[in-house]
């Protein structure tokens, strides 16, 4: 239970998990208000059905939506591209979703008092508003320039969010910029938080990356963030989860481009979103054939287990001896 929600200590773990329940209940059920008009107006009674789906959809950083019709039976929420209720409920929901349960406590017990959040609680908040904030900037200057003013931001926005494992669009992401499916990329294989419900390999390892790296130019020993120092197996253990990650995106991607003669870059995008389990296509995955269905699958599976947790359960059992090798010094870079 402890490593399912992400919790440092086993403390507090009964009163943890009956937060989470509630708070679930009644973020969920927010989400199907806030959903409700758009849908109730243009569905009838069948309305509330669809708000409850897609909040928990939502939510949960699923992606999966009940709009399709026999001509357009992929539409996910481009229909709604321009309602103000709908892109804002969806992206608040997924956001909330993916930051982490650990995240929601220290928000409730703290509130405002910053201070006094965790460490792990201020990298998530602090990284998941950068790459927020970044990606939208970026799709508003870069692209969507079709769109009025009002639509282009909305629709920056809720791409940025929504490549963060949740899998919804309102756009047709096919015609977006190699520029920005690249951007979107990164952001998938980035994913959510630890200890939520997004998937990808979470913005703490991605964040950890980068203050080892600041440690590194700056000739400092330890890694430092928040008047905090990390420990170095968390280093370690970032390094290796995103070498996995990126190993098994950049491998599947590979694999499908040389079996189905398909552009690289579509067949990145399509592994990427497997392996972050985000659920977003450029179009080309209905197509492919069983082996390149069958990498995707695998990709999934292995992103939403977890490459760390995989290797632990090969090599957890076997012994370790307390004898060390001699050491000798590599130059790298």
């Amino acid at each position: 239970m402890q490593d399912a929600i992400s919790a440092p200590k086993v403390g507090g773990i009964v009163r943890l998990t009956r937060f989470i329940l509630k708070g679930t209940f009644l973020i969920e059920a927010a989400g199907t208000l806030l959903l409700l008009p758009a849908f109730f107006s243009d569905y009838g009674g069948k309305g509330i059905w669809m708000s409850v789906f897609h909040s928990i959809s939502a939510f949960c950083n699923a992606g999966f939506d009940i709009l399709g019709t026999a001509d357009n039976p992929f539409p996910s929420l481009t229909g709604y591209s321009g309602n103000v209720h709908v892109n804002v409920g969806i992206m608040l929901l997924i956001i909330v979703g993916g930051i982490g349960f650990l995240t929601w406590d220290d928000i409730y017990t703290n509130k405002l008092n910053i201070k006094r959040y965790r460490m792990q609680s201020k990298i998530i908040l602090m990284t998941t508003a950068g790459l927020i904030l970044i990606p939208t900037v970026f799709f508003f200057v870069c692209d969507l320039k079709n769109l009025s003013a009002g639509k282009r931001l909305l629709a920056a926005a809720f791409q940025s969010v929504t490549t963060r494992t949740a899998g919804f669009n309102t756009i047709n992401i096919s015609k977006m910029s190699e520029a920005s499916k690249a951007v979107m990329i990164l952001l998938m294989l980035v994913g959510g938080s630890p200890g939520s419900t997004a998937g990808g390999m979470k913005t703490t390892t991605f964040t950890v990356l980068i203050l080892n790296a600041i440690a590194t130019f700056r000739s400092r020993e330890n890694v430092e963030a928040f008047g905090r120092r990390l420990d170095h197996y968390v280093i370690k253990n970032a390094a290796t989860i995103a070498m996995l990650y990126f190993t098994m995106f950049f491998c599947g991607g590979i694999a499908i481009s040389v079996y189905e003669g398909l552009p690289l870059l579509d067949c990145l995008y399509e592994a990427a979103s497997a392996v972050g389990t985000v659920g977003l296509t450029l179009g080309i995955t209905p197509g492919l054939h069983v082996f390149s269905q069958t990498v995707l699958i695998i990709l999934m599976y292995l992103g939403r287990v977890g490459g760390l947790t995989l290797i632990y359960a090969v090599f957890s059992g076997r012994s370790k001896g307390n004898a060390k090798l001699p050491m000798e010094k590599i130059t790298v870079g």
